[in-house]
């Protein structure tokens, strides 16, 4: 609840830590991250951080402050400033090109109560848990021959490039009614999308730029934005029974969707409906080669695999962070929150937290409860989450029968951001069964 600031205690973070959390690069080292997530945790669970060039935000660490931040939607906003935190100069350009707004895409992401609610509702029901349900055997089919795909490698390949990557795709692209020649385009355009700061993925054109990852998120946006237009006039003109139909049909307040909220829909599930699960998908097969116990288990006893799912979800935790901004002077773990300040919540780092998970560092197929935030908590919790569970179990089902063991031949690669990422690289050596 909104309070009258008392006592201002401004609790800094120190230099060094705060720029782990803030930097990019630092998600492409678990030890680096989550070394300083746990040293937050421990000494200053909720602090600023003051990096230049970016803006102070509250860096939120632990998993009840997580809870209690996200589950107030009117009282925490995502969109009053950047839902995303970037750098000053990058929301400058933003502003720039877009009017002066910082809403750059119209998803649910950049929306606040009451019409996020309008926009949730649209969807809502399809994305749940029967009506996902009904679409089991549909995406078994699909698993394997991703599966077929991945034996016909020669006992080695990297999981992610060659598997991982492809399955959550395809899975995604059918259910939304996109046609199988375009789904690299898609692969690429969400690589851009979701690597902006990642040398690998940035569009040579734009590598040099100080705004590079503003330009590139821009630029990947107006290029879906321009394949998805064509798409929807065709389902408005023919609609068919698929997802990307349901939107292009949907109307708000009896009018129909306007073009921006459709494209922001189309956007928000062609990326984060399989980037975060492919990167769920290689940090469950990572996990059980780092804690082998693991794959003894699940082998052994099948009935495992959804618990292999949420912890592979937990353990990985795709999303990295959103912001929130305050509405109101408020206070959170006893700290005075000033109207409009930032708050980072960092959801790897509530996935680790020592008060909630035992040995929380560890990967344990059999860790019960698995209370995990890597959806997210409250009215922002993910749509998408029991279609990406569905996804999984069904490809681990088909996948470890045919795998009599499988071992690390090289090392894991992590994607360069401080957003949505996780594994761009994960070499296997394996024997089938």
């Amino acid at each position: 609840m909104a309070t009258s600031l008392g006592a201002d205690v401004r609790p800094i973070i120190p230099d060094d830590i705060a720029r782990i959390v803030i930097a990019p690069k630092s998600y492409t080292d678990d030890a680096t991250i989550y070394g300083a997530f746990q040293w937050l945790r421990a000494h200053m669970p909720l602090g600023i951080a003051q990096v230049p060039g970016y803006d102070p935000v509250w860096i939120v660490t632990k998993h009840a402050d997580i809870k209690e931040v996200e589950r107030n939607g009117k009282l925490f906003h995502n969109a009053d400033h950047n839902p995303i935190l970037v750098d000053q100069a990058s929301d400058a350009f933003t502003r720039e090109i877009n009017g002066g707004s910082i809403r750059i895409l119209s998803s649910l992401t950049y929306m606040d109560p009451p019409e996020h609610a309008s926009y949730r509702t649209l969807t809502s029901n399809w994305f749940l848990p029967g009506k996902i349900g009904k679409l089991e055997e549909q995406i078994r089919v699909l698993a394997r021959q991703s599966v077929d795909n991945l034996l016909s490698f020669d006992g080695e390949c990297d999981f992610v490039r060659d598997f991982a990557l492809h399955y959550p795709l395809r899975v995604i692209m059918t259910l939304f009614g996109v046609p199988p020649e375009d789904e690299p385009r898609m692969l690429k355009l969400t690589q851009e999308f979701f690597g902006v700061h990642d040398p690998e993925e940035q569009r040579p054109e734009m590598a040099a730029d100080p705004v590079v990852a503003a330009k590139q998120w821009a630029a990947s946006i107006e290029d879906f934005y321009t394949y998805f237009d064509k798409l929807s006039a065709q389902r408005r003109d023919q609609p068919t029974d698929d997802l990307l139909s349901l939107i292009a049909n949907s109307r708000i307040n009896g009018a129909p969707i306007p073009r921006d909220e459709a494209n922001g829909y189309y956007v928000a599930i062609a990326t984060a409906g399989h980037d975060t699960t492919s990167s769920s998908t290689a940090g469950g097969l990572h996990g059980m080669m780092v804690y082998p116990e693991n794959w003894a288990k699940v082998k052994a006893d099948p009935s495992l695999i959804p618990g292999l799912v949420d912890e592979a979800i937990r353990w990985t935790s795709p999303v990295k962070h959103f912001m929130r901004n305050a509405t109101a002077d408020t206070q959170v773990r006893g700290m005075d929150i000033r109207a409009m300040e930032r708050l980072m919540i960092c959801y790897p780092s509530g996935n680790r937290d020592e008060a909630v998970f035992a040995d929380a560092d560890r990967f344990d197929v059999t860790r019960s409860p698995n209370p995990h935030i890597a959806f997210g908590f409250g009215p922002h919790m993910c749509l998408g989450q029991h279609l990406a569970k569905l996804e999984m179990r069904i490809l681990f089902e088909e996948l470890l029968p045919h795998l009599a063991s499988v071992e690390m031949a090289g090392d894991p690669r992590l994607v360069e951001t401080n957003f949505v990422g996780g594994y761009k690289a994960l070499p296997i050596r394996f024997k089938k069964a």
